[in-house]
Order: C-alpha cells, then structure tokens, then sequence
C-alpha cells in the first residue's frame, strides 16, 4: 500500500482513509453520525478503506475495539487533540494568488511571532500592515501543530498536520498567508520533526516503530525517519504546508536531535523539486554547526546561536548555562562570529560531557546565518521570561539593535522588541493532573544549578506554566518609549533595504579586530564590490574607531561606550 497519510478524496464524494497501526489487528472508522467501516490491513501493517463522507465531516479510528484516536495526520480537529477529527480541503495558493512567487533570500528580515499569544491567525493579520511599513520582510510563526490543551508555546505539538484550534481554523491560517502576501511578506513557518509533545500523542500505543528505542532526544523518544511511513509522515507534512498553504519556507527545530541525517537531505531535495518556480527557504537550527551541510545548495541559512549567546554575555555579564561557553573573552568571539560566522568550528566548550562543536565557516556567504538578539528559545528558557530591555541598559541595546540590523547576517527580531516591550515571554502549557506537575515541578528543578534560584523559595517564584496568568503575562504589551523604538527600528531598517540589501548576494567576511573590551571592528566584502565596515562598542571604556570616512549610520560618539558606526565604501 502507498505510504500516504490522512484522507484521500476520491471521485463521487468518497475518500480514502488509511492509518499505519502495524501493533494493531483491527481498525475501525467511526464517521460521526454514520456507520462504522472497518479497514483492510496489508503486510506492512496499513489499514484503509472507502467511505462517502464531505468536508467538515468528523471521523475517528477504533484500534481492537478497546481505543480511540484522532487520526494523526489530521487536518483540523474538533474538541482538541483527544476529539474528532476534521475532513478538510484547503484551496491551494495556486488558486488564491497565482501572482505571488516569493521573496530572495537577500531581502529577508524576520520577525517571529507566536500565533496564541497575538490573539491567533486573525490577531497576527491584524499586524502585518505595521511590520511591513516598518521594514519587516518575513514573519516567522513558532510552531502552529495541535496540542494537548488550549495554550502552548509551541513545541509539545502532537497533530502535526492539524492547526491548533485555540489559533483559528485552516481558512483563518490561508487568509493569513494570503494578506501577508498581498503586503509583500512572507510567511515562514517553525516545524518540529524530531519529537512530539506529551499530552495526545498515541503513536506508540499503536505504530511502536515509529520511535527508535535506541535512540533518545532531550523531550522524549527519537523519532525513527529511517523507516519508510515515518519518512513520509514528515515530508508529506512538510509538503503540505509549502503546496496547500502557500508559505514561502520551512525553520526546522533541533535538526541535531534528528538522527539519520539522510532524511533530513532528502526531504529537503524533495522540497525543492517540488517547488521548482518559487522561492522557497529552508533553515536549520542545528546545534552542531555543520557548515558542510550549508554549502549543499539545499538550505539557505542556519540560526546562529553563537550570534546571540555572545552577545547577550556582553550586554548583561550573564555567564551560567548556555552562555558559560561564550564567557571567556567574549569580545574576541564577537570578532570571530562578525568575520566568520560560527564561534564554535571545532572547538569544546567548557562543561559537564562537552564534545567538540562545529566546522570551519569563514569560507561561508554571510547570508547563511541567521542572527539574532532574542527569540522563543532565549527569552522562554528564562526561568522568570525576561527580555534583554530588563537585562541591560537601553543605550547598549540600541547599539546592538544597529549592529543585528545592518550587518550582513540576515536579521531576525522576536515580536514586541521593535517597540520596546517589557512583557515577559514565560514558558506556558495547559496541562492537568499529574502531567501538569511533573512539568511545573521539572521547570522549577531545572533552575537549581542556576545561582539566583539555588534554594527553594526562589524556585518557588517561577511562574506555573499550567497557569493561564503565565500564558496572559506573555502577550508583548508596547513599552513606554515604543515610539522611540518603532522608530529606531524603521530608519535602520530603511538603510538596510537602501544600503544593504541590493549589495548582500555573495559577500563575505574579510576580517574584525578587538578594539578593546567589548569593542570590536569588522569588514565584509560586499557582492558588488564594495566594503562594509561596522564598529561597535558596548564595553564600559572609550576606544579609538577606525577612520573609514563618514558613516552613513552612527550612535554616540565614536569610539564611546555604546556607541557604533556603520560605512561604506
């Protein structure tokens, strides 16, 4: 039997459903209001069957008489993740807005966004018209799968093919999509291909082999991609996003926690072959820094955490966690990481089990990072949830805010920072029972090797992430001064488009030198010919900038704490 998830429509109001339960011996089809059908099963352990149903009918499947699930490739649901399945049809782009192709990788400027926290699909269109005067060219919206519950920040998704019903309906996520690109905006979308979430997920009761138990990730069992239903379940859904719902690419999360790097490439190859007239982008998150697999011709860019972490060392003095790798010499990594890209090609960080990370990058267009001050990952991990605004002083990050701007790494902003937000961005689920305190109770004990939370009554501070006031709390309100930022953020980034941007294709780092501490100079060749040099100082002690003539943009004095200054030439 073809490896196919979810329902195939058929000629005559009929349509095909399958499901792979290879542990099971029966399968029914309940068609809410209807009778029951039973599947056949085949040698590899699918079942399927025909059955009239329409769009909007609800469907589930009875294993052995003694269980019933949602279908997992399920399109929509109707009571959550535990409930009724959707039969649904989303019109493809083609017929919505043939005109559309895309947007060069180039021009990217990214803002990422969380669909619940912003009022759903429906609240996010309302945004677009902002973002887009401002400069923004792509949106990126954090995971959208179906989870347990009706709050999430994104990555305990179970349905993958399934939108959550707290964000809105498939037509609501289309009319998304298609205003965004009427605005000229692209939409990327956040997918999750190497785990699944703990609340609604019944694979393993009936497909054990989907999960490798040789294997493990950090949130649960591996997935097992090597195998054929498994493969197909993830390209197929990747498919499905980029063929019905017409976004423009594809941020894969934690690559590094998916184990047969070969489907990784494959699925990718299949994704271009299948979208051969538009401009489709694919981006890792990969903790390993392979930059092999960024001159493949098959990704455009990879996030760089070595970006953020060593900056956000120099911004607020933080060195536990994460950030302990990035705390010696901070300042001559920054150089590093401004010139090359990775700070990491092959070196150990410092730490328990710490193995070599990454390869060499210098050789790497600098259109292949994605850079970044904040995101879902760095400010949601916080124990309390707080932004960089709270961690440092404004004049700092402003001169951080021109260097993530206009260097030529592409550019990607977390919502609410373009206008001084000082909302919280906390870690949120809506879990019950047992679940729900055995990740309250894990976070909390996840901190204890964190200074500032080393006894209990501390621990105690960090907000339930079952709590709706978690969820509440982490809407971005404007700050004060959003003005003063939305402004900032507008002119830096009109100098972009002007200055950068028709220049980017091709270049590459020539060199950065450490100025002093926290002050660092780089260079760039740019596509075209010309140079680009930026200098930044976000250290405590005035240094001596570089004599490149004038600047087309500068902060403070130059060569001043947080002062920096931007030339071409």
């Amino acid at each position: 039997m073809n490896a196919a998830w979810g329902p195939e429509p058929l000629a005559d109001g009929r349509f095909r459903f399958r499901l792979w339960a290879p542990d099971r011996q029966e399968v029914k089809l309940e068609l809410r209001g209807g009778p029951a059908h039973s599947l056949v099963r085949d040698v590899d352990g699918w079942f399927a069957c025909e059955a009239e149903a329409a769009p909007g009918a609800r469907y589930r499947f009875w294993l052995d008489d003694e269980m019933v699930v949602a279908d997992p490739a399920s399109r929509a649901q109707d009571g959550g993740v535990h409930g009724w399945s959707v039969l649904t049809e989303v019109a493809p782009p083609d017929a919505r807005d043939a005109a559309w192709k895309g947007r060069a990788w180039a021009e990217a400027v990214v803002m990422e966004v969380h669909a619940g926290v912003l009022g759903g699909f429906a609240g996010v269109a309302e945004r677009l018209r902002d973002w887009a005067d401002m400069g923004i060219t792509a949106i990126e919206l954090m995971p959208v799968a179906a989870f347990g519950g009706t709050r999430n920040w994104g990555y305990d998704g179970v349905l993958p093919y399934a939108v959550a019903e707290s964000y809105g309906t498939p037509e609501e996520l289309t009319a998304l999509i298609d205003r965004a690109h009427e605005l000229g905006l692209m939409v990327l979308l956040d997918v999750v291909y190497n785990h699944f979430g703990p609340d609604g997920n019944y694979l393993g009761a009936y497909a054990s082999d989907f999960f490798d138990r040789q294997a493990d990730t950090p949130w649960g069992g591996a997935v097992a991609v090597s195998r054929e239903p498994v493969r197909r379940f993830f390209i197929d859904n990747a498919l499905m996003w980029l063929r019905d719902y017409g976004f423009d690419g594809l941020r894969f999360d934690a690559v590094h926690a998916i184990r047969d790097s070969n489907f990784l490439d494959a699925m990718a190859r299949e994704i271009r072959s299948s979208q051969p007239d538009r401009h489709i982008h694919l981006v890792l998150e990969n903790e390993s820094n392979d930059a092999a697999r960024l001159m493949t011709g098959l990704y455009d860019a990879q996030w760089n955490d070595d970006f953020h972490n060593t900056l956000h060392v120099l911004l607020t003095g933080e060195t536990e966690g994460y950030y302990a790798g990035f705390a010696d010499d901070p300042t001559q990594r920054l150089a590093r990481c401004l010139a090359e890209g990775f700070v990491y090609q092959g070196e150990t960080p410092p730490g328990e089990n710490a193995h070599p990370r990454g390869t060499p990058s210098a050789h790497l267009p600098a259109t292949r990072f994605v850079s970044f001050l904040q995101n879902h990952d760095q400010t949601g991990n916080r124990a309390m949830g707080e932004r960089l605004i709270h961690l440092t002083g404004t004049a700092k990050l402003r001169a951080a805010t021109a260097l993530l701007l206009l260097c030529p790494q592409i550019p990607l902003l977390f919502m609410g920072e373009e206008e001084g937000s000082r909302s919280p961005f906390l870690f949120f689920t809506d879990f019950h029972d047992d679940l729900a305190d055995a990740v309250r109770e894990g976070r909390r004990r996840e901190f204890a090797r964190f200074s500032a939370f080393a006894d209990e009554e501390a621990r105690r501070r960090i907000p339930d992430p079952n709590a709706l006031e978690t969820f509440e709390a982490s809407r971005p309100v404007p700050g004060e001064d959003a003005e003063e930022w939305r402004s900032l953020y507008g002119s830096l980034l009109a100098l972009r488009h002007e200055r950068i941007v028709p220049r980017l294709v091709g270049t590459t780092g020539k060199g950065a030198e450490v100025l002093g501490e926290g002050a660092v100079c780089a260079e760039w060749r740019m596509g075209d010919g010309t140079e680009l040099t930026i200098a930044i100082n976000i250290g405590e002690e005035a240094v001596r900038f570089p004599d490149h003539g004038e600047p087309f943009f500068s902060l403070g004095q130059p060569g001043d704490p947080s002062s920096f200054a931007a030339f071409l030439a």
